[in-house]
């Protein structure tokens, strides 16, 4: 069944189209035909005037620990992923990346196993699944709990390298692993990035030589840039091929600094995450992680002794952020919420943009930045309020 989505503008991830009309054909984008006449053209295809606004591909959040009530460490479970994607949708993520957070390996070995069923049952909103530790520093675990972090060993390697069904994004410490361990897990397809770490440059540099791709919170829980010790945010701005995930909450990360990575980074290789937790999609404003309990204050997510704890955000706010607040361009802020993550995964052949052949992902909202419909796969769901 063909759908034609009509009166919106039209953003592909390169650039802006009026007087366009997009078509789905069951689960693709079929062509982007001008609108004259285009209803003639397409007779049988159910017609949706989307009355206005910008019609964009579907958001990706490669971070997202939460959703919806939800809280992925604590259940990992189909269910878990599931109410997660509910609760995100409205914020515009047609996809996601469920984050476990430093805890047992049994745990995390639950979790993967939740996300490789949820992929048989169909969901393709689950892309794979993100480990957030426990290969961390002890100095900068952040609201991780101290009694889970520890050095990377074999039996972890072993079990990590062993994942061959699914996309497997792990963030560790690299100065807490051995010479070759890096090597080993990119070699086995798994994108390692750096978080939760005090290591110094030369530390970093090695382990991009290595295999390490990417930076998870750029700025958030690792060594800073100074004049003498570029850190790993130098070494992150310096790297040229490497990735930055980035919180545009107003909480994580102040503007400028925003604006400092882009201006450093080579273009293209900056995306936008929530880091969310349960509260987002849900009316509980407070959860309970390690059996502490996290709580939003003014707009944050912090525990018992103010550290912050992952973020109260959807996707769209991240984009509406880095728009008006950080003076980061709406395409641009658009390809940070889609393009650029599906090119991280190595998906954007099929994902990120809007054109011919691709998976019908998409997101509409309005000058308000409210979401008021997303597809998936071709799936069509309103996110206007009931008495709309």
């Amino acid at each position: 069944m063909q759908q034609l989505l009509t009166g919106a503008r039209i953003f592909t991830g390169d650039r802006f189209l009026d007087n366009t009309a997009l078509v789905i054909d069951d689960d693709t984008i079929f062509s982007l035909p001008e609108n004259d006449n285009v209803v003639q053209d397409f007779p049988e295809a159910s017609r949706i005037n989307l009355n206005g606004g910008i019609l964009a591909p579907g958001f990706i959040d490669l971070q997202v620990n939460g959703g919806g009530g939800a809280f992925f460490t604590n259940d990992p479970s189909v269910q878990a992923l599931r109410t997660m994607l509910d609760g995100h949708r409205p914020t515009g993520t047609t996809s996601m990346l469920p984050t476990l957070i430093s805890n047992t390996r049994p745990t995390h070995q639950a979790g993967v196993k939740a996300v490789r069923d949820a992929q048989d049952q169909g969901y393709k909103g689950i892309l794979g699944v993100h480990i957030e530790g426990p290969f961390f520093d002890l100095d900068k675990r952040g609201a991780h709990n101290a009694d889970y972090i520890r050095p990377l060993d074999q039996g972890d390697l072993d079990w990590l390298t062993d994942i061959n069904d699914t996309r497997v994004m792990l963030t560790l410490a690299p100065e807490h692993t051995q010479a070759g361990q890096i090597r080993q897990l990119t070699e086995a397809g798994i994108i390692v990035c750096a978080g939760h770490t005090n290591a110094h440059y030369q530390q970093v540099t090695q382990a991009i030589k290595e295999g390490l791709s990417g930076f998870t919170h750029l700025f958030n829980a690792m060594r800073p840039q100074t004049g003498r010790e570029p850190g790993v945010v130098g070494a992150a701005l310096d790297s040229a091929d490497t990735w930055c995930g980035i919180i545009c909450d107003n909480h994580h990360v102040h503007p400028a600094s925003v604006r400092v990575a882009l201006n450093a980074k080579t273009p293209g290789k900056v995306y936008l995450v929530t880091d969310a937790m349960s509260t987002v999609g849900s009316d509980t404003k407070s959860f309970t992680i390690y059996g502490e309990e996290i709580f939003e204050k003014d707009g944050a997510l912090v525990n018992a002794e103010g550290r912050l704890a992952g973020s109260a955000i959807g996707m769209i706010d991240a984009v509406r952020i880095a728009y008006r607040d950080m003076n980061v361009p709406l395409e641009e802020s658009l390809r940070m919420a889609s393009l650029y993550p599906a090119e991280y995964l190595k998906m954007d052949q099929t994902l990120g943009r809007i054109a011919s052949n691709y998976r019908a992902d998409l997101v509409h909202f309005n000058e308000q930045f409210n979401v008021t419909a997303t597809w998936v796969a071709g799936s069509m769901q309103s996110h206007l309020p009931a008495e709309q």
